[in-house]
């Protein structure tokens, strides 16, 4: 069993969580112990996609957690929050609120390579221990700026204030799309957000839409996986390794050349582009993610399948 299951997280559930329901499932459906790792952790409170490797698709977890994500997310205005989401407690208010023109004006300094401090609430490890374990314990965490990308940023939606509902009135709230690089914190885009309209902020809704090759098509509910567990038909469940690869070029190789890479040697003479690539055998198996650098063929990781 080798492949990719494609959960459209629900709310509340931890990326750890859903990692355990698929092995529960897997067993439930009869196909004994798995490895099973995931390409991205998500936090409890957001949504969306969360790819889930089985077997030698687990090779790939790295080249996920490395690939660009795409999000939507509601900034509400007038009050930040300790997670800067909606758990923890108050800690600034503001009677301030920005028009959608206000905001519109500002997402350019939050495109491209920006810097940002991630939140005092995340995985970052200080001196060994998570940043959120020294928050919830009450300490002064102070955290690093970070350089990172942020490819699109656009408003999808907005809620007006009910006091002023005109055409470029003040906002409760607005709803964000953005392609970000790996590292980037939603929750602190969304505080320098509302800091450079000249109020504070918190994320009330956060759902992944796409993470690397895969999207919201691709993806199944909870419901399906139970059903899967309980003897539904596998169809749409389980995705080949290769639809992990999509976004890179594919090579099909000859008997001799597979060989070679399995074994780990280096193949010199193949017209390619240099660059990262995925190589298949005759019969179309993935057998390898594989490097050109001038000239020389190199096995990045080999699959076993």
């Amino acid at each position: 069993m080798h492949g990719w299951i494609i959960l459209d997280k629900p709310l509340g559930l931890g990326s750890t969580q859903a990692v355990s329901a698929v092995k529960r499932n897997l067993r439930q459906a009869g196909f004994g112990k798995i490895k099973v790792g995931h390409g991205g952790t998500l936090d409890p409170l957001a949504t969306g996609i969360l790819p889930i490797a089985l077997g030698e698709a687990t090779k790939l977890c790295g080249r996920m957690l490395d690939a660009s994500k795409i999000y939507q997310f509601t900034l509400a205005f007038g009050t930040e929050t300790s997670g800067l989401d909606a758990e923890g407690g108050i800690v600034a208010t503001s009677d301030h609120r920005p028009t959608r023109s206000a905001v519109e004006a500002v997402l350019p300094r939050f495109t491209g390579q920006i810097e940002q401090i991630p939140p005092a609430y995340s995985a970052i490890k200080i001196d060994g221990k998570r940043a959120y374990d020294r928050a919830r314990a009450g300490e002064d965490v102070e955290m690093k700026a970070r350089s990172v990308t942020v490819y699109e940023l656009q408003v999808v939606s907005v809620s007006p204030s009910l006091e002023d509902a005109s055409a470029d009135g003040p906002l409760n709230s607005v709803t964000f799309s953005a392609h970000v690089s790996k590292g980037t914190y939603i929750r602190s885009l969304a505080r320098d957000i509302a800091y450079d309209v000249g109020t504070v902020g918190h994320v009330t809704m956060l759902r992944r839409t796409r993470a690397g090759p895969f999207d919201l098509e691709s993806a199944i509910s909870l419901d399906k996986l139970n059903a899967f567990g309980q003897g539904a038909a596998q169809e749409d469940i389980i995705l080949p390794i290769e639809a992990g690869l999509v976004d890179i070029p594919a090579l099909d190789l000859s008997p001799e050349q597979a060989r070679a890479i399995q074994q780990g040697r280096v193949l010199t003479g193949i017209a390619m582009k240099d660059g990262l690539h995925w190589a298949r055998d005759a019969e179309m198996r993935p057998i390898a993610l594989v490097e050109n650098i001038d000239g020389e063929l190199r096995s990045v990781r080999g699959f076993n399948l």
